[in-house]
């Protein structure tokens, strides 16, 4: 995900920009947004590392339940699995992006992305899926130059538990709402310690 244009309609107060993703577990969520915020990327302190199974998608209020339970249904049939994050890659000159590869795991992320993306979630996408964690963007050529060669030997393993619904607070700021286990029956999803709510803008993905 990337931060979203802050700029909103006058209804703004019925709308949401929320997004899904996999958030990266430490230690390797601290290593990449040092590298991040060293870079000196704009979104550094916006948005913390992960894989984008939805990007920033602007949404009424009134449809978060119903988008809640769409999620809540995709996880439970969904075992744990593990990505493997090795080297550097970009999306360049199409897009000034760096990104630290997947090696493995990269297919059960389009799955899930797919899966999101269907029911109350679907969209069309823009460009084709392609799961990573983005290390720079919208910052100078000689940066992503930087960050490219610098994590060109990056390498970094986890299990993957479940997936969070996000959403950009008024901070512009992208907190989790609630975090979606897999291999769970039943709406066993996790929301925050204030219930998921606009109220628990203090939570971190």
């Amino acid at each position: 995900m990337r931060a979203a244009d802050p700029a909103r309609p006058a209804d703004a107060v019925d709308l949401a920009d929320i997004g899904v993703a996999i958030g990266i577990p430490e230690p390797y969520r601290t290593e990449l947004q040092d590298w991040r915020e060293r870079l000196g990327d704009p979104n550094a302190a916006l948005i913390v590392p992960h894989v984008t199974l939805l990007g920033p998608t602007t949404v009424r209020l009134a449809d978060l339940p119903a988008i809640e339970r769409h999620l809540a249904g995709i996880a439970p049939p969904n075992a744990p699995f593990t990505i493997r994050l090795r080297g550097s890659g970009t999306f360049r000159p199409l897009s000034p992006v760096v990104f630290v590869a997947l090696v493995a795991g990269a297919a059960r992320c389009a799955t899930l992305a797919a899966a999101v993306r269907s029911g109350p979630l679907d969209r069309p996408l823009n460009f084709a899926y392609h799961p990573h964690v983005t290390v720079a963007h919208d910052i100078a050529e000689d940066g992503l130059d930087r960050a490219y060669e610098a994590l060109a030997d990056y390498q970094a393993q986890f299990e993957v538990q479940g997936f969070g619904l996000y959403e950009r607070g008024v901070d512009l700021r992208w907190r989790q709402l609630r975090f979606y286990p897999f291999g769970q029956q039943g709406d066993e999803s996790e929301p925050n310690g204030d219930g998921g709510r606009r109220a628990g803008l203090g939570s971190r993905e």
